[in-house]
């Protein structure tokens, strides 16, 4: 460590450092559980002076020294709370992301593209390549509509509502995030609708087609009917994806309301 870094405690007020550690653990857990900011395979540096950047800038406009400093005990539970909020903005971009990408697999199953997924860089897990498409398209949206924006004006009001180094007012944080889960859940559900009542008309035709002749292969004549139908319908609803992730990027946005409401009081 260089002398001018062992001199900074010294110069700084007491609890200025303490107090950026908590700007940072609440900055870093909303950046890296947002699916705009933290997922990817890429190198990770860029994160971190991401984190580093905007909790800097924030404790610098409205950051203040603790008033005591912390023990270690005490940094920890302080430090827990604000996991706690980070993660619960983060979780807003998730679960909208979420209800994208449970609409896709839900058409990915109905297609038959379940046999053949690819590894989400995102989630490091198998997913449809339907969802993948989805969320790509959804995140490009959230981009151009300035949804970004949200999360970092979010996290600032956040710092506004409930202040470092205070115990408590996030008993509220579990019922917004439930509430916010459901909500996003059936507009995932919504989203895959008009391709799914199509897949089904299918799936009944390939069905009364098979009582009809049994000589078909129903497999080899299902999976291309499917497919077929099932492109055709994505090609002919696409006009309705517009509409379907306004309401979606309108739910993250109050969402987002709804967190920073549920800090009121803090």
């Amino acid at each position: 460590m260089t002398p001018a870094l062992q001199e900074l405690p010294g110069v700084l007020p007491p609890g200025t450092i303490a107090a950026f550690g908590l700007y940072l653990v609440r900055t870093s857990a909303m950046v890296l559980s947002a699916p705009v900011f933290g997922t990817g395979t890429s190198f990770a540096m860029h994160r971190v002076a991401l984190i580093v950047s905007i909790a800097f800038l924030f404790f610098a406009a409205t950051g203040a020294p603790l008033t005591r400093p912390p023990s270690p005990m005490e940094f920890g539970a302080l430090a827990g709370r604000e996991i706690l909020i980070g993660l619960a903005l983060g979780f807003v971009l998730q679960l909208a992301a979420l209800a994208v990408r449970v609409g896709g697999e839900l058409i990915g199953q109905e297609m038959g593209f379940a046999m053949a997924q690819q590894v989400d860089p995102q989630t490091g897990v198998s997913t449809p390549v339907v969802a993948q498409l989805y969320d790509g398209l959804f995140l490009v949206g959230f981009l151009a509509v300035d949804g970004h924006h949200w999360l970092v004006r979010a996290l600032s009001d956040s710092f506004a509502r409930a202040p470092v180094g205070e115990l408590g007012g996030t008993a509220r944080l579990g019922a917004a995030v439930e509430a916010l889960f459901i909500q996003m859940f059936s507009a995932g559900v919504v989203f895959a609708a008009p391709v799914m009542v199509l897949m089904f008309l299918v799936s009944v035709m390939i069905a009364l087609l098979g009582r009809a002749v049994p000589q078909i292969n129903l497999m080899d004549l299902g999976f291309t009917l499917r497919i077929m139908a099932a492109l055709g319908a994505m090609f002919t609803f696409a006009p309705m994806l517009a509409p379907a992730m306004n309401r979606l990027y309108e739910g993250v946005h109050a969402g987002l309301d709804g967190v920073l409401a549920s800090l009121q009081g803090t």
